[in-house]
């Protein structure tokens, strides 16, 4: 027991730093000086526990974090993704415009881009289970400069104390988005979903390292409350919409001040902060999608390397890009929250409801529109102020999660089960072929997403009985697929290839016999795929007899040195896009046309 307590509360730092990002960071400075110190643990609290509740419901008894992760991952990936990318464009905006540049101005921003970097190149190059020991240090390193910058500000503060309370119309229409946010933030955060799953494979408990990270991430915030204290409001900054905000008090007392020391502190204390959160996006994010990619059956992935997709680069130049796009406008850091308690409450509260038990009914599209509309909402009660607005925000924004959460409350039945879905040829139907005489021993093409080949047997198809031999239907099978894969790729050479296409399987379901000079057609179509293996269906059909038989075979594709096993190559993706099943999302429209005298009816 004494090691697993051990264990857990060595991830406590790691759990605290990752959720004080600017959110966190500076906005317990603006809340302090705004609100007073109710205000303040108006703010400190719900996040906390929030944070706590995370893991004592993804801690609880039973709950495998990471089985619940890898049923989650695909479903929600544009939920942890939007965060992480608001998550970083937050850190970046805050710490360059309400440290960075107040301290040393606006053209040493090169320091802004090499934390980033720093900070990146951590994440890539070391392990969680390694990050969490580097958090714990620089942590110890980061408090002792805080008391220190606060220390020296409190020292030549001369400014008016922190009022008890100072409350508005505006601050009592947060409550309720505050709550709603800081609840479910946690659980959009693939962070901490990263945390978890690795907390519980080392054997430590889930619930025990996010209750002492959550009192842990209580006491940074008090720090930065403190330090607004001793910093007074001093020049509030007013955003484009002209309220006023006190994100950067502490940074313009620091550079009142005129003390190294201090200045030193407080950069040490917001670099610690800055780069916990952005080494921790970049390691969680790739750990997101890697797993999506390796479980991913997309084809695609032949045209683009999966270490490129699951890069975190693309979302960290997408969040710094928003960063200088809100600098340049003026905004304030309430502005890069506010999805964060209306546009993504939709899709987390889903997620809650799935966790402990619910159907999943998830509907991210209309989830998204709810909420977006919930955001304008609440921009529009934040700027008059209209405490009513804001407090319907976030309601609105969990309309999208209405059905998960009646059912979760025994308000709702279970959904019901969808109807299977049709195929192109139900088994119960006959089709019926009808095939000109005169041109069924040469004609083969595509109708519609079939290949079908036309031919006549003979007396040299027949066996002693008089019957055409069982042999011959899948030699006719191997006919059609050839001639198939020729028209697709009329320009593949055996001598000149980097793969062979080899069967790996092949199953036939005899149904009737044919005789000679009884007109036949083979039909073979892509049935399903995945990354690297196709399944072609085949039926064989009589203009007398119907329906001769059916089955299917599966394909796959080695190269030619050293009969490795491929993902499906380039060249076969590209020559058979269209003709991808219906269900692929990489189906493209249909080629059709006339098939000779040929024609089906069903």
């Amino acid at each position: 027991m004494p090691n697993q307590l051990l264990r857990s509360a060595i991830w406590a730092p790691t759990i605290a730093l990752s959720w004080f990002w600017g959110l966190g960071f500076f906005y317990a400075i603006h809340v302090t000086l705004t609100y007073g110190w109710l205000g303040f643990l108006a703010f400190a609290l719900p996040n906390a526990v929030g944070l706590g509740l995370f893991g004592w419901v993804l801690g609880a008894p039973g709950r495998s974090p990471d089985k619940i992760a890898a049923a989650i991952q695909g479903p929600y990936a544009v939920l942890f993704l939007a965060c992480q990318f608001l998550a970083v464009a937050i850190t970046i905006f805050g710490f360059t415009a309400y440290a960075w540049t107040p301290l040393f101005g606006r053209d040493t921003i090169i320091g802004s881009i090499a934390l980033i970097l720093i900070a990146c190149s951590i994440g890539h190059a070391v392990p969680l289970r390694r990050i969490k020991i580097w958090h714990g240090v620089v942590l110890i390193l980061g408090v002792c400069a805080g008391f220190v910058a606060l220390a020296g500000l409190a020292g030549g503060s001369s400014g008016p104390d922190v009022p008890l309370s100072s409350f508005d119309q505006r601050f009592y229409g947060l409550v309720l988005p505050s709550l709603v946010g800081f609840l479910l933030g946690p659980w959009m955060d693939v962070q901490h979903w990263h945390r978890a799953v690795e907390i519980q494979r080392e054997g430590a408990s889930v619930r025990t390292a996010y209750g002492i990270g959550a009192v842990l991430f209580v006491g940074l915030l008090t720090i930065n409350a403190l330090l607004a204290s001793a910093a007074g409001l001093g020049e509030p900054v007013v955003s484009f919409d002209g309220l006023p905000g006190a994100y950067a008090a502490v940074a313009q007392a620091t550079a009142r001040s005129h003390l190294a020391g201090v200045t030193v502190a407080f950069l040490i204390w917001t670099v610690v902060a800055a780069a916990t959160t952005i080494d921790s996006f970049y390691s969680a994010t790739r750990w997101l999608m890697t797993g999506i990619t390796t479980r991913s059956n997309s084809p695609l992935l032949a045209f683009v390397p999966p270490s490129l997709v699951s890069s975190p680069i693309w979302i960290l130049v997408a969040a710094f890009a928003t960063a200088v796009v809100a600098t340049q406008l003026n905004l304030s850091l309430m502005y890069l929250m506010v999805p964060f308690a209306t546009l993504l409450v939709g899709g987390a509260a889903c997620l809650v409801c799935e966790t402990l038990g619910a159907s999943r009914r998830y509907d991210p599209v209309l989830s998204y529109m709810i909420g977006l509309a919930a955001c304008l909402v609440f921009l529009t009660g934040y700027i008059e102020p209209n405490w009513a607005y804001l407090t319907l925000a976030p309601l609105i924004g969990l309309v999208g999660a209405l059905p998960m959460m009646a059912e979760l409350l025994g308000f709702g039945g279970k959904p019901a089960t969808p109807a299977p879905i049709a195929t192109d040829e139900p088994a119960a139907k006959t089709v019926v072929v009808a095939v000109a005489r005169d041109e069924a021993v040469a004609s083969h093409g595509f109708d519609g997403q079939w290949f079908v080949l036309n031919l006549m047997p003979t007396y040299d198809d027949t066996n002693s009985v008089g019957n055409v031999y069982f042999a011959n239907y899948v030699r006719w099978v191997g006919k059609a697929r050839e001639l198939f894969f020729n028209t697709c790729m009329p320009n593949f050479d055996l001598k000149s290839t980097e793969f062979y296409v080899l069967t790996k399987s092949f199953q036939h379901d005899f149904r009737r016999e044919a005789a000679e000079f009884e007109p036949i057609t083979v039909r073979v179509r892509i049935a399903s795929h995945n990354r690297k293996f196709v399944t072609l269906a085949h039926e064989i059909h009589s203009e007398i007899n119907g329906l001769l038989g059916r089955g299917e075979q599966s394909l796959m594709f080695v190269d030619t040195v050293q009969y490795r096993p491929l993902d499906i190559p380039r060249t076969i993706i590209e020559g058979f896009l269209p003709y991808w099943p219906k269900t692929s999302p990489h189906a493209t429209s249909t080629v059709s046309g006339p098939l000779g005298a040929t024609s089906l009816s069903v």
